[in-house]
């Protein structure tokens, strides 16, 4: 069992390909949210979005280097591991913004400025679109885990699992 996953980690034209369609799929979920459930995403879940679009890129070029170029595609697989490991920093991030351990530095994440006249203080959270960071739209009814918080878990594994793959397409090349 040990060598079919190590063949399989180390296959240069599976890896890059499996890594893009996950990552594809997590943000096909992600919008599936968005426009299918009406889950509004605040500016720090657009963010957590960008480096699923990096390795999918990353994964369609790492499975055409694959042809002639195979430590090209392992440095490719470190790149994509490295976004994945930053994706889940920046939903750890998310999640003490959820949880209140801290607040955001993000000007999208806070609620705007109301101003002191009443009569403008409606029509100011009227025109105001942005979703607050530090609400949780949706939680896991039996972890109560938010999607913040299984990105975090998702991302780091995706992360270290392409780390592993480059090193030893790295090696077997």
């Amino acid at each position: 069992m040990i060598n079919f996953v190590t063949k399989l980690l180390s296959c240069p034209k599976f890896m890059p390909l499996a890594m893009a369609g996950i990552a594809a799929a997590s943000l096909g979920m992600a919008l599936m949210a968005q426009y299918v459930f009406g889950l509004e995403p605040c500016i720090l879940c657009l963010i957590q979005r960008y480096p699923y679009g990096i390795v999918i890129a990353l994964g369609l070029l790492g499975f055409a280097f694959s042809f002639k170029c195979r430590k090209g595609t392992s440095v490719l697989m470190a790149l994509s591991g490295i976004a994945f490991l930053a994706n889940s920093v920046i939903a750890f991030y998310h999640t003490g913004v959820e949880l209140h351990w801290w607040k955001s530095h993000l000007e999208g994440c806070a609620v705007p400025d109301l101003g002191s006249d009443p009569n403008s203080i409606l029509a100011t959270i009227q025109a105001s679109t942005a979703v607050r960071c530090d609400e949780i739209p949706w939680a896991d009814p039996i972890l109560g885990l938010s999607m913040a918080n299984y990105n975090v878990i998702f991302c780091a594994g995706l992360g270290i699992i392409a780390l592993i793959s480059a090193w030893l397409m790295w090696r077997k090349s």
